[in-house]
């Protein structure tokens, strides 16, 4: 299975000087070869593939304003080109928006092949580098494997990171015959089946004051000087710091619901959609929860798990556990009911979780249809014959 194993890195002033070059040219040609496809498909509805774009890049390097491109390694460039394609490849899909150009500011990237570097006794030397890279290394790599892509990282704060590409095999965990549903909340960020939950930490409001204060800052300081380029670092690094502490956080509580669980319940939000909503748009993107399912789903891929999605239309909120009745409303305010049919009271979030446990389960064993009747195509969007979409039914 391929594992990516990320590091941070600390080029000498040579290295980062030729590195920096590297990702300027990689997303130049990126750029001019986005423009070029984006012209022939609006001006002559032509469509430019990998093998064109190629060819151009051969006539630029030899264009005498853009000579620079002869100092750096090929392979970025070329690399570059591939992404573009399989960019398009997904827009023209529909699994993807139309690609971005590329801004410096953002970073960069440049990926080598196994043509572009050397690894020998644990050490990486990239074409065009005398020395090789000074990695700091957190975790070693599986034994006997051998990076077979390597990717240098520039963010926006200004850090360095190199990502190695092995081949590896992962041992799966030991079985256990412990299941779980978890709802995912703002309050709580999951209600586990079990009772518990873990709150939400909230990163980004512990520290929106300090990014407030650093983006207002920066805001006076006159465009292209560089107090301005100073001032956007410090930005970016508050940012940064924000990201980390999320992902960090995610990678724990995912790692752990993995081991400890054979079988994992969740529901198939629209986390897209949901953002929608103006009110709680930041909260959902703070909480994080399409990264925190992506986890899961592919660290129960690594350890043998099973990870079951659930209909996001399932009533698992309004739903009682205990006798099955549904009532017709729930407003978001209401944290605690009682069911009028049996008169049990329940905890919303922790008797969602049990329903999204108990209809995964039916899910996995007969394949059963936990959508609610009557709810084939209330609130969905639904195509018509032309691919477009319609407005969601009130």
């Amino acid at each position: 299975m391929l594992k990516a194993f990320k590091y941070r890195f600390y080029p000498t002033p040579e290295q980062e000087i030729l590195l920096r070059r590297t990702m300027g040219c990689a997303r130049l040609v990126y750029n001019r070869a986005l423009a070029a496809r984006t012209e022939s498909w609006y001006e002559r509805q032509e469509r430019i593939g990998y093998a064109d774009t190629s060819t151009m890049l051969t006539i630029w390097k030899k264009q005498e304003d853009l000579q620079f491109l002869n100092e750096v390694s090929c392979v970025p460039l070329q690399q570059g080109l591939r992404h573009l394609q399989k960019a398009f490849a997904n827009f023209w899909a529909g699994n993807a928006k139309y690609p971005n150009f590329k801004k410096k500011h953002n970073g960069g990237s440049a990926e080598f092949t196994k043509s572009a570097f050397k690894w020998k006794d644990g050490k990486v030397w990239l074409a065009k580098c005398a020395e090789a890279l000074p990695i700091r290394w957190s975790r070693q790599l599986p034994t006997g494997c051998e990076p077979s892509t390597i990717t240098v990282k520039l963010d926006a704060a200004g850090r360095f990171h190199v990502s190695l590409l092995v081949d590896t095999v992962i041992v799966p965990l030991p079985k256990t015959d412990k299941t779980i549903g978890l709802d995912v909340g703002i309050t709580s960020l999951i209600a586990t089946s079990n009772g518990d939950k873990i709150a939400n930490p909230r990163h980004f409001k512990r520290l929106r004051s300090k990014l407030k204060r650093v983006q207002k800052s920066l805001s006076s300081k006159q465009k292209g000087s560089n107090n301005r380029q100073k001032q956007r670092q410090k930005v970016a690094r508050v940012h940064r710091r924000i990201t980390d502490s999320r992902k960090d956080f995610l990678h724990r509580l995912s790692t752990q619901l993995v081991r400890e669980n054979q079988t994992i319940v969740v529901e198939d939000l629209a986390v897209k959609n949901m953002v929608q909503n103006p009110k709680l748009a930041l909260h959902i993107s703070d909480a994080s929860w399409g990264e925190f399912v992506r986890q899961l789903v592919y660290k129960c891929e690594w350890y043998g798990r099973e990870l079951i999605k659930i209909d996001r239309w399932f009533p698992s909120s309004k739903r009682c556990g205990n006798c099955g009745h549904i009532v017709d409303k729930m407003q978001l305010f209401v944290r605690e009911w009682d069911c009028p049919k049996c008169g049990i009271n329940h905890d919303r979030d922790i008797n969602a979780s049990k329903n999204i446990l108990a209809a995964g389960l039916a899910v996995s064993v007969c394949g059963a249809n936990i959508r609610p009747d009557g709810h084939k195509s209330k609130g969905q969007l639904q195509k018509t014959p032309r691919g477009k979409k319609q407005k969601p039914k009130q």
